[in-house]
């Protein structure tokens, strides 16, 4: 999250048809997604990094994908098939829940050259999960135009998403 980039994939945050984008819906949930998964993985055994990075980005596109099928089985008319052009304009605009899942499996993945052993890594892909959520929530409100005070009750309420997370995960113990 170092630049501005919207999870839209362009840096400006437009998209060819109109005005920056300011729903960052799907980033904000793929962040919240892929620090449930590191939170719970534990809890079913120890999972070595690779499987936590496979676990991540597997869970990230699969739940990519239902919300892909959610939205077009939502927005369908009785009768009429769905076009190619709009299955690729809603998996386009759902791609981001996938993406948040690349950050975290990426500190996953790096996490040994940082002398992390497996509950420091998991630790690690949990707080990148949930600091990016954050940003996403508190870029969100500030794109949309939102007042400082909402923008930072925005990442606020994130945060304690987060620090939900963080607290299920240090309940059980790992």
């Amino acid at each position: 999250m170092g630049d501005s980039a919207a999870p839209s994939g362009r840096p400006d945050g437009r998209n060819r048809r109109g005005p920056a984008r300011t729903d960052y819906a799907g980033a904000v949930y793929g962040s919240l997604l892929a620090a449930s998964v590191v939170a719970t993985a534990g809890a079913a055994g120890s999972f070595p990094r690779v499987q936590l990075v496979v676990l991540l980005l597997v869970t990230g596109a699969v739940f990519w994908a239902a919300h892909v099928y959610a939205q077009l089985a939502g927005e369908r008319l009785v009768g009429q098939r769905l076009s190619w052009r709009e299955i690729r304009r809603v998996a386009r605009h759902e791609r981001s829940i996938v993406e948040a899942a690349v950050l975290p499996a990426a500190a996953v993945a790096i996490s040994p050259l940082l002398g992390l052993d497996l509950a420091g890594t998991a630790w690690l892909g949990l707080t990148v999960a949930v600091v990016q959520q954050v940003g996403w929530a508190t870029l969100g409100a500030v794109r949309a135009g939102a007042t400082p005070r909402l923008a930072a009750v925005e990442g606020l309420g994130n945060l304690v998403l987060g620090l939900i997370l963080i607290a299920a995960k240090a309940a059980l113990g790992h």
